[in-house]
């Protein structure tokens, strides 16, 4: 038993696109959001955080964005779908289907993270639980190889041109 005297409250969540592109590097481009326990502080990213992360990604990709996301909450409430909609010259979003993780190719880098520096971790206060989330983070942002994995555990692969039908649920 180790024993660790925590100082203060909070917690880490983080929001990531797993990008991919023929005859490119794979990138990772993520945020974290921290919450410290503080009266009126947001515990978790709103939905103007993910379209922040969006759009982000599409100013540093410089490319339309093909978006295939999971069924969180938050991705489906009536702001992103108008953002989407207002977007669509350069934004096209595909739902996966309900209870899919296998086809996410994020979950491999959470899968990564969890088993890398996130491992058996005791940390001594919440500036260090930080420190050590965007170290892996890092780690794996700036290994192409580790991001491909993700998209290898789905058993998907990468087409030069994205034609898909119209809606991938059923």
């Amino acid at each position: 038993m180790v024993r660790v005297r925590g100082g203060g409250t909070g917690r880490v969540s983080i929001a990531a696109l797993v990008c991919y592109k023929p005859g490119h590097r794979s990138r990772l481009i993520y945020r974290l959001h921290l919450w410290r326990g503080r009266k009126g502080e947001s515990k978790s990213f709103t939905w103007m955080d993910y379209r922040d992360l969006i759009v982000t990604a599409h100013l540093e990709l410089g490319a339309p964005i093909v978006l295939i996301w999971d069924n969180l909450s938050l991705h489906l409430v009536p702001g992103m779908r108008a953002f989407a909609a207002e977007n669509a010259s350069w934004l096209t979003v595909f739902q996966l289907p309900a209870y899919a993780p296998n086809l996410n190719p994020a979950e491999g880098i959470w899968s990564l993270l969890k088993r890398g520096v996130l491992a058996n971790l005791a940390v001594a206060d919440f500036r260090q639980l930080v420190r050590v989330v965007k170290r892996g983070l890092k780690k794996i942002q700036y290994r192409p190889h580790l991001v491909n994995g993700g998209l290898a555990e789905t058993g998907l692969t990468l087409m030069h041109s994205v034609t898909m039908p119209p809606d991938i649920t059923n």
